[in-house]
């Protein structure tokens, strides 16, 4: 029986090549890739990789001061959080809701855009599975091999249902996908208004469409798109918040620090060819909006919709190949892991850390 992809790397013993997260008594937490004669340094002492490859994960080890570290594989959640970034991530309280509310199914055609640093690329992959498609798109190439590189060091391979594609989403999906043969599109991206024709021509009717955006305009922006296409129809939209609890004996309160506000999520559904959306009938709260607030709200000049001007801010060329260097090395160790190869601790020449 064929094992889906990236089992092997999530159960069983520690192996070389693999990512591991060490946390100590104070709960000081790092994140490590295991190798052959390598050696986790710290003010506490020394803890030789040699102790955690081939033994069990959950395991309790001692380093040479006697502090101990508690041994886990990181979750998707961790690893997200930890690995190389091109572009800013999909924090993971949004991917799970993404994968649940544009409901992603196992063996579905899904087409994202853009591709930022692969943290939702992960999470599509695990719904789709090795029969569906995950089709992903981005402009910049080298945002695209970081991708690659982080995707590759999670599953340990290529996963057999995706593929990148580099390039503009808006004329890439015409050229890839026929017509109403594609499930679930998903969109994080500056200006997804751009794509409503794109998307409406792809979408299989029923088929769902979500947007990520950082800010209320955008939101705003991409909805009066969406529903003046007359192509859609149940429009909705909400963000997540998330706040953890302190678990303390009887002290049980919130944090005082929470995952606030990160993005909106948007969804609508692909109507039939030549049908039109019902229009809701509602009280209207007010008579109208004034041209001066539509254009303060939404500006209809195209040069002010900037990363910059949405509070984004611009990942240098120098930082990109940095990371992608580390992403490249860290995947390499993963594939070799998931092959079994022995000594892997030698880095390939070029590729020192």
């Amino acid at each position: 029986m064929t094992h889906p992809t990236g089992v092997s790397a999530r159960r069983g013993p520690l192996r070389a090549g693999q990512r591991v997260q060490i946390k100590d008594a104070k709960g000081r937490l790092n994140t490590i890739t295991l190798i052959p004669g390598g050696e986790f340094h710290s003010y506490q002492g020394v803890l030789r990789h040699d102790d955690l490859i081939g033994g069990p994960e959950g395991v309790v080890v001692t380093n040479s001061s006697g502090r101990d570290y508690q041994v886990l594989r990181p979750l998707l959640n961790d690893f997200v959080l930890s690995m190389p970034r091109g572009a800013t991530v999909v924090y993971p309280k949004d991917a799970g809701a993404i994968v649940q509310q544009a409901d992603v199914f196992p063996g579905a055609t899904v087409v994202e855009a853009g591709v930022g640093s692969g943290a939702l690329s992960m999470s599509l992959l695990r719904a789709v599975g090795d029969q569906g498609r995950l089709y992903s798109y981005e402009r910049r190439e080298e945002f695209a091999e970081i991708a690659r590189a982080n995707v590759e060091s999670f599953f340990g391979a290529d996963h057999p249902a995706w593929s990148i594609h580099v390039g503009d989403a808006q004329e890439k999906m015409l050229e890839v996908h026929e017509p109403h043969t594609v499930d679930r599109v998903v969109l994080d991206m500056l200006a997804p208004w751009e794509c409503v024709d794109a998307v409406a021509t792809v979408l299989a009717p029923g088929g769902v469409w979500l947007n990520y955006v950082a800010t209320a305009t955008q939101l705003s922006r991409v909805a009066e798109a969406i529903r003046a296409s007359g192509k859609f129809t149940q429009i909705e939209a909400n963000e997540t918040l998330q706040r953890g609890w302190h678990l303390d004996g009887l002290a049980v309160r919130p944090d005082h620090r929470m995952v606030a506000h990160t993005g909106f999520l948007l969804t609508a559904r692909r109507l039939a060819s030549g049908e039109e959306a019902l229009t809701m009938k509602k009280r209207l709260k007010v008579s109208g909006f004034s041209r001066e607030d539509v254009e303060a709200w939404t500006p209809s000049d195209e040069s002010r919709w900037t990363p910059q001007a949405l509070g984004e801010r611009p990942r240098s060329d120098k930082k990109a190949r940095k990371n992608l260097k580390e992403a490249r090395l860290t995947a390499r160790r993963a594939r070799a892991a998931e092959q079994g190869v022995d000594a892997f601790g030698r880095a390939l020449p070029g590729e020192e850390a």
